[in-house]
């Protein structure tokens, strides 16, 4: 699967949680086995996806009170990594 493909895959992903369907190990899992996305980016674009994501895993363990990471401002920084990730693949 193509590093586009991999990235149109965790921007719906994300879109779907937002939306409020979807589900945080749909999106966890795609993301993680994203291999060739990760490997067409700089390193730092993995780590910082990474770190979302144990985050955002996190956060679905407890309501939204309990959690010290809001899963809305997870969702929120998801989607700025994809969009700077889509600037990276065109250029």
């Amino acid at each position: 699967m193509s590093a586009a493909i991999q990235l149109d895959a965790i921007a719906s992903g994300i879109a779907a949680l937002q939306g409020g369907n979807g589900s945080v190990t749909t999106l966890s899992t795609a993301a993680r086995a994203s291999t060739e996305l990760l490997v067409a980016l700089p390193p730092r674009y993995g780590e910082v996806l990474l770190n979302l994501l144990d985050r955002l895993e996190s956060s679905a363990l407890f309501s939204e009170e309990s959690c010290s990471f809001s899963q809305k401002d997870l969702l929120d920084n998801l989607q700025v990594w994809a969009d700077k990730a889509r600037g990276q693949l065109v250029s």
